[in-house]
This record gives structure tokens, sequence and C-alpha cells, in this order.
């Protein structure tokens, strides 16, 4: 028995105890959660550390993303965050993150563990099993913006979901958008097409357009999409204008109350033109569903998985138990 002592894996250990095909799984498992009722997962509190400009001026944030999963029977936390500035200056990653697990009988801490890998895996699995639920089909075509690691990761765990038939990429550096061509190849097994920059609305002619960036300012007019598109704005800020989203025939979301403080629909939100009433419905609800979202064909759907800290949580858990079971990391006794 372990009792008050806690097990620390650091990211190089998180790596190797997990693969996308268990995170496609477990991601799946707790949208069942939610869509039974069966997973707590507040709200996440952020801490706005010069994100906005505002004070204090360290260009990042903090996010607590606490759950419980009931078919697990475990709770935790993740405490995430993005900076730029000094945390940039200094050659770090964007995303700085850490994963704690709780015995929510005894409230004693299982384990602590890098949550950035997590992260960036779950964020992709999202995606695909968003995919799988409002298509209910095995191959689609993506359109992309952006081409860095969270693009990666994305296009992997769809990749694992269901078959892409074409994959089209656009980026603000068109090189990095070819090496990610390059690196992509073996995972896609269809066409993978590189739009120039000057052809931003190339992406827009897929069935399901996904947007990972930090762009502050939209990148997709409403003009560019046509019924029949599903949309996911992934960035933590605006990706699309404010006629799709408010044109758009259905808001489907992970966690309603969340998705209107944070992404694409914070601002209108903000301004009282987007409200609970104006979210179709969840992901979780469709998780329980045998077939797709009505309609999808002939509509434009607008599909926003914010993130949620129990998708973390889930993950942390089966991370732990593969931990324990190879006999990685290391114990500590934080009570002494």
């Amino acid at each position: 028995m372990e009792g008050n002592r806690t097990l620390l894996l650091k990211q190089s250990e998180v790596e190797s105890l997990i693969d996308l095909s268990d995170v496609n799984r477990l991601v799946d498992l707790t949208f069942h959660g939610m869509g039974e009722g069966t997973v707590k997962n507040p709200p996440k509190v952020s801490l706005d550390l010069g994100e906005t400009g505002n004070w204090p001026h360290y260009e990042g944030f903090m996010n607590a993303m606490p759950a419980y999963i009931g078919s697990l029977d475990v709770a935790g936390l993740k405490w995430v965050g993005g900076f730029e500035g000094e945390r940039e200056a200094a050659g770090l990653p964007y995303i700085t993150a850490m994963i704690l697990l709780v015995n929510p009988h005894l409230g004693t801490f299982l384990s602590v563990m890098d949550g950035a890998y997590i992260s960036n895996v779950r964020t992709g699995a999202q995606v695909a099993q968003a995919i799988r639920y409002l298509f209910r089909k095995d191959h689609i075509t993506l359109g992309l913006y952006g081409a860095g690691m969270q693009a990666r990761k994305t296009v992997r765990a769809v990749a694992d979901a269901v078959h892409i038939d074409c994959l089209h990429v656009w980026n603000h550096r068109e090189e990095t958008a070819q090496q990610f061509k390059e690196d992509m190849a073996e995972v896609v097994h269809g066409e993978i097409i590189v739009h120039e920059v000057s052809d931003q609305a190339g992406p827009c002619q897929a069935e399901v357009v996904v947007t990972l960036t930090p762009a502050q300012e939209p990148l997709i007019r409403r003009e560019w999409v046509q019924p029949g598109t599903v949309i996911f704005p992934m960035g933590s800020y605006q990706e699309i204008d404010d006629a799709l989203i408010l044109e758009a025939d259905q808001i489907i979301v992970d966690h309603p109350e969340q998705a209107l403080h944070r992404g694409a629909l914070k601002k209108l939100h903000t301004n009282g033109q987007i409200t609970l009433d104006d979210i179709d419905g969840t992901l979780g609800e469709l998780s329980l569903k045998e077939t797709g979202l009505a309609n999808i064909d002939k509509q434009i759907t607008l599909c926003i998985p914010i993130g949620t800290g129990a998708m973390d949580v889930s993950v942390a858990y089966e991370v732990y138990r593969k931990a324990k079971e190879a006999g990685v990391g290391e114990y500590f006794d934080f009570v002494g």
C-alpha cells in the first residue's frame, strides 16, 4: 500500500506510458460520462497573469481545471497555463502544466505528473471523437489552420479515429506548412495539400475545418464557408469572424458554461449576442447516440470543445495505473 505517498511522474515517463489509441478511448469514455451525468466538471477558473495586457505584465495565464470521473472513481486537477515573454525568451514551450490525482475517499494525493503532454494529446483526441459523433462515418476531408505541435497531435489523433481522405493545410509561414506535410505523410494516407499564404480560404473546402493557432484576429470569413462544413475553432481567442458564429445553423460544445467564457464565443457572449440558449447540444449528449448530427451535410456547424479537466484526469489516471504496473516514477511522502 502506498499510504500517503504520492507517485511523481516526469514528462518523458508520461509519454512512454500512453499512446493515442489509449487517449482516444479515454476521451470517448469521458464524453460518455459527461452525457450520462457521472462526471463532475466545474468550469475552469482562470488567473490572468498579463495575457490580456493587464497587471501583472507576465504575458501569461493559469487555469485550474478540477474534475471527478465516476467510472474510474478518481478526482483530480490540472493546473495549466500559457506564457510568452520571459518564458519564450528562456526557450521554454508556451504551455506549462501539472496534473494532481486524488483518492476521492481519503483525499490523499495519488500522483503528481507533468501535464503538458497530456494536454496536447487529449486536445487532439477531443476533435477526433467529436468528428466521430457528428458524422458517424469512417472517413472525412480535413482543413487545418496552423502547423505547429498541436496541429501534429490533432492530425495524429484524427487519423487514429477516421481515415483522412484529403488534408488541406494553411499556415502563416508556408515553409512551416511544407515541413508539416512531410512529417504527416506517414500518418495521412490521403492527399495533403499545402495552400499558399495568399490562399487563406483554401482549407474551407474540406468537410471539417480546424483552427489551431494563437491568432487574435479572425482567420476564417463567413463567405468562405459553405453548408455541410463543420468548423472547430480551437484557439484561445477568436479565429473566426462574428458573422460565421452568428449565422451558424448549430453550435455544439463540450461544456456550455465554459465555452461561453473563453475562445470563439467569449466576445459575443460578453456583448450579449450569444447566450446559453444559442447552444444546441453537447458532445456528451452526442456520444450517447448511434447516429450523427441531423442535417449536418446541409448546415454550417460550429463545434467547440474548449477543453475540460475531466479529459486530463481520465488520461492521467491511466498513466498512473500503468506507471504502478511498470514500476515507473518515484514515490514521495509530502506528509512525512
